[in-house]
């Protein structure tokens, strides 16, 4: 353990708490909390003395309890959220949110369970030990229940929760000190605060989950480099994984890696300088990067830059080189096709994006490395639909084929068994587990069930397992309620982000103040979307929930909370899904699925939030199917 505390307002044991004088405590929540509203002032002032009597019951019935901790305004490390009170009983952890009603709402309720959450999933003491929400109305008297995992009472009934869970059983009692230590909490971050410090550090800090799960791949790559500098040759290396899964982190932190200054290979104009780029045909993803990372100079271009401006550059002479050794490609499944080249770049001989990567590969002196991160069931736009396979097929047309190695994992290795390129396989290469939804495992699978034509018996089980894993799924006809919620539910955490994401096909939501249009949407500028606060200067932050981004914004970039405005262009029709209302694809070239590609948009928009999902369904009649099949799937109405 360090010396290093978390900001905490007050922290004793309980006869200390209990002793203490209201003021006092006030007074030390005051100092802390600088900018204290006088609602949150109002706040202290009346639910401080209910909880001095309330451990002042507890110490009066059990002597051991002299030795549980209160902890108030407990601000999360590395977080702006403080949640009210968090008290350590024994073996047990209560988290308790004081709201000032008499009748709790959702966003309350999702508030306090969210807090518990975080704590399991990222505090490493309370990893193995029951982690209790319970909301606490203070106008509300006595206990009244569990809703959706949180116990919910009075003041007044705080000491019966207390006593039927504090624990004496293992693990051993948690002290506060150690609770407090301030590295005892690491949270997830968003892909974007991960890409700023590993551009202003050079590592990624040290986050249990993100880094363990990605680790292993990011070793194996690291060996095929070193590899590749030993013996000269070319690779390319193919990691697979569900959306969310740190896909990305692999390839930002694989272009940040300090061990590639030592492999790149001098050339006439000097050593490169970066020896490893992050590619991208996500116009969005690589605008936030860049937006969030341009303090480091170069408008933050060093590592993250654009597939179309890069093809642009290198496929003008044959001749030019990339000063990179190694070249990260994202959403690599997602890579345009022959045909969609040739139409988007005006080239009748125009060859695909795999094609022209691995041309670029062939230049570089000596060794290459090409990583393809590889999702599953995202592509979205025309010319996206050949596949993993092009790169193999790439490999096959080089003049250097028998200098590359492929690697991938099992079973993307079993899939290109027919394109006669001899593929290593390497488990470690696919990313299984989902980072971006804490625990919620099963969302994934959820929304593919969801999305499916046959109606799933299993879906509200799912949902009722995302709820107890913390990850929310609500639905309403109302804008305005869905606004609300998400507004009441981040109140305390400026830094959350949450915006409207909806269908780029749709041509119903207009009418209801959800401005997916092409001209409303080509007009928001992505970094200052997702990370601007809202009280900046002509602030275009998602968290004014006005303005929108469709599947194209938001593929690769994820939110804490995603309001998914449903539109017409894929609704339920008897009992299946149909695409039948929506806006046609003429792009210049043939759209071999257009179901699919509308099931995959969808897929994205309900996969954004970490948190939470709020469907927004417009009362038209002709959702009133779509509606229902969302209540049968188990996701809950707000009021």
């Amino acid at each position: 353990m360090t010396d290093k505390r978390a900001g905490v307002g007050w922290e004793s044991d309980f006869p200390t708490f209990r002793d203490a004088k209201p003021l006092e405590v006030r007074e030390q929540l005051r100092a802390f909390v600088t900018d204290a509203s006088p609602e949150q002032e109002r706040a202290w002032y009346d639910s401080i003395p209910p909880l001095q009597r309330e451990v002042g019951k507890i110490l009066g019935l059990d002597h051991t309890a002299a030795d549980y901790s209160a902890i108030l305004e407990y601000e999360l490390p590395l977080e702006a959220r403080r949640p009210d009170v968090v008290l350590l009983l024994g073996a047990s952890v209560m988290v308790i949110e004081l709201k000032g009603r008499e009748v709790p709402r959702q966003a309350d309720l999702d508030q306090a369970s969210a807090y518990a959450r975080d704590l399991k999933c990222y505090h490493r003491e309370c990893h193995e030990r029951p982690v209790i929400p319970v909301l606490v109305p203070t106008r509300a008297r006595g206990y009244l229940g569990e809703q959706d995992g949180v116990h919910v009472a009075g003041p007044d009934a705080i000491d019966g929760l207390i006593r039927r869970f504090a624990s004496t059983e293992p693990p051993p009692p948690v002290e506060r000190a150690r609770f407090l230590d301030a590295t005892a909490y690491a949270p997830l971050p968003t892909l974007v605060e991960a890409a700023r410090e590993l551009f202003d550090r050079g590592d990624l800090r040290d986050i249990r989950r993100a880094k363990a799960a990605t680790d292993p791949a990011v070793q194996t790559i690291a060996a095929i480099a070193h590899e590749a500098a030993r013996t000269r040759t070319r690779h390319l290396v193919l990691v697979a994984g569900v959306p969310g899964a740190g896909k990305t982190l692999v390839g930002l932190r694989t272009v940040h890696a300090r061990y590639l200054d030592d492999l790149a290979v001098p050339r006439p104009g000097g050593k490169p300088t970066v020896p490893a780029v992050f590619l991208s045909g996500n116009g969005p993803l690589v605008e936030v990067l860049q937006y969030q990372l341009r303090s480091a100079g170069g408008g933050g271009k060093t590592f993250v830059r654009g597939v179309k401006d890069y093809v642009k550059q290198y496929s003008r002479s044959r001749s030019a080189t990339p000063p990179e050794h190694v070249l990260v490609f994202d959403e690599a499944q997602r890579a345009y096709d022959a045909e969609q080249m040739r139409h988007k770049h005006k080239s009748a001989t125009a060859r695909s994006e795999p094609e022209e990567f691995i041309g670029f590969a062939d230049r570089i002196p000596e060794w290459a490395v090409v990583v393809g991160l590889i999702g599953t069931g995202q592509e979205i736009h025309v010319g996206e639909e050949g596949g993993v396979g092009q790169w193999l097929d790439a490999i096959r047309a080089s003049d250097r084929a028998a200098e590359w190695v492929v690697h991938a994992p099992p079973h993307l290795a079993a899939r290109l068994a027919d394109h006669a390129v001899a593929v290593d396989v390497q488990p470690t290469l696919n990313l299984d587990v989902e980072l971006r939804f804490h625990l919620a495992r099963h969302l994934h699978d959820f929304v593919a069930r969801l999305l499916a034509d046959e109606r799933n018996a299993s879906l509200p089980e799912l949902a009722r397992s995302l709820q107890l894993q913390g990850y929310h799924l609500r639905m309403t006809r109302s804008l305005d309620v869905a606004k609300e919620y998400l507004r009441e539910r981040y109140a305390p955490d400026p830094d959350a982000r949450y915006g409207i994401v909806a269908s780029s096909r749709d041509k119903a939501l207009e009418s209801f103040g959800v401005r997916n249009d092409f001209r409303s949407t080509s007009l928001v500028r992505m970094g200052p979307w997702y990370a601007d606060p809202e009280d900046a200067y002509q602030s275009r932050s998602c968290r004014l929930l006005r303005d929108c981004v469709t599947e194209f914004g938001a593929q690769g970039l994820e939110l804490d909370a995603a309001l998914v405005a449903w539109g017409t262009d894929f609704i339920r029709d008897g009992g299946r899904w149909s695409n039948a209302r929506a806006r046609g694809y003429q792009r210049g070239t043939a759209v071999r699925n257009p179901q699919q590609l509308r099931l995959n948009a969808y897929r994205v928009l309900l996969t954004r939030g970490r948190d939470v999902s709020v469907l927004f369904v417009p009362p038209l009649a002709e959702l009133d199917e779509t509606w229902a099949h969302f209540g049968d799937a188990g996701i809950k109405v707000l009021d």
